[in-house]
């Protein structure tokens, strides 16, 4: 049983300390996503502007993810993950207490980066502390801390009836500072931590092709995530013409299969390979997304976007069954690198929707391209499956012959 395997492996305070992390640092990542109503009232901005702006922090996350891959291998998870708590807190104060014009939400939003590269410190935490073959639901429980995008959606936009906007993000400062200390009391650093090498020598990964490979797959799996999870709260507002409040609890709905999914991929992907897996995910992505294209009544779009929401969660869990089996050396950095093209996936996706909005006038061309896209995975999984045959045939091989543990790809 692979959860009673997992109680006897690693430690687990320090995988529950990484969870929480990701989770209160994801929720306030998408914060500006799921106050986008709020924020759009206030500024009278149109569709492609409330992209950019939300789109923001995904971007910039993606930068900062890089630099903690790298704080991550040469420091440890721990020290990384507590600066990254600490730097945090800075947008989250400005925003509270300043935060007055859209130029000094640019600013914000670079800042809040820092809370979604906690992906970068927060995933190499559970992996090097668990064998290559609790790699899938050890890094799937960890990323499930993307569920704090629920708690963005359920709760800012209520709380931003009360206390707007501002004051959701000086609210957002209780819960990060719980985690801080619990994270500061709990959580250890691993005990196989490599040796610190010269910054350059943490670059070479990119001369590998796989690690584009997992690249352009996490671009589509969680850049669909958490490029949703950002902008489908003024997507209902705007499409379906729902309250702040009603949008922000349809999309909680929508994004809870893939906050809770992504271990489900994980765990599944151990057991049946990564590659078949996504190959499944990436068609249903693309189906589901065809769907919503059409602009159906609001109950059918909830349902296909729930469905495409569970399958990219899902295919999140399943990237990153494969990446530690590759490059568990390079994981801090690795992690960074993948986390980057997600977040750069995540920026592109609510521009793409809002300015085609703006362009068009419906979002249906938008969701065309996002199932297009899906299906453009798809393909280039299958070319990458051509030379990973070979690789890891090899590796179950001497398995077999007791050489190394056996992995599923």
């Amino acid at each position: 049983m692979k959860l009673a395997n997992l109680r006897k492996s690693g430690h687990a305070p320090s995988l529950l300390s990484a969870f929480l992390y990701f989770d209160i640092s994801f929720m306030i990542w998408v914060l500006l996503g799921a106050l986008g109503v709020y924020i759009t009232a206030d500024f009278g901005l149109t569709p492609g502007q409330v992209g950019f702006i939300v789109a923001i922090p995904i971007l910039a996350g993606s930068v900062f993810r890089v630099i903690m891959g790298i704080l991550t291998d040469r420091f440890g998870p721990k020290k990384t993950s507590i600066g990254g708590m600490l730097v945090t807190m800075i947008p989250l104060v400005w925003g509270w207490l300043f935060g007055f014009s859209v130029t000094e939400l640019y600013f914000i939003g670079i800042l809040l980066g820092v809370a979604g590269a906690s992906f970068s410190a927060a995933l190499p935490m559970a992996s090097r502390w668990y064998p290559p073959h609790l790699q899938g639901v050890a890094m799937g429980i960890a990323g499930a801390g993307n569920s704090g995008t629920l708690l963005a959606t359920l709760f800012g936009p209520g709380l931003a009836e009360i206390f707007g906007w501002n004051g959701v993000l000086g609210l957002a400062l209780i819960p990060l500072t719980l985690v801080l200390f619990t994270y500061i009391f709990l959580a250890k650093e691993p005990p196989n931590q490599p040796k610190p090498k010269p910054i350059k020598d943490y670059f070479l990964v990119l001369k590998e092709k796989d690690a584009w490979y997992f690249c352009a797959l996490y671009s589509v799996t969680f850049g669909g995530f958490v490029g949703l999870a950002s902008f489908l709260s003024y997507f209902f507002a705007s499409q379906y013409s729902v309250s702040g409040v009603m949008a922000g609890y349809f999309v909680t709905i929508v994004i809870a299969s893939g906050s809770f999914l992504r271990p489900v991929g994980g765990l599944i992907a151990d057991k049946i390979g990564g590659v078949k897996l996504l190959q499944f995910l990436f068609i249903g992505v693309a189906v589901c997304f065809l769907g919503v294209s059409f602009m159906p009544p609001l109950v059918l779009v909830i349902a296909m976007l729930f469905i495409g929401m569970g399958f990219l969660g899902m295919g999140n869990g399943a990237v990153f069954q494969l990446v530690p089996q590759r490059f568990q050396k390079e994981i801090g950095m690795v992690t960074g690198i993948v986390g980057a093209a997600g977040g750069i996936g995540g920026f592109f996706l609510p521009n793409v929707l809002g300015t085609l909005r703006t362009l068009t006038g419906t979002y249906s061309s938008g969701f065309l391209v996002l199932a297009f896209t899906a299906l453009g995975a798809f393909g280039l999984l299958y070319v990458a499956h051509l030379g990973w045959k070979k690789e890891w045939k090899l590796k179950r091989e001497r398995a077999a012959s007791g050489q190394e543990t056996s992995v599923r790809a």
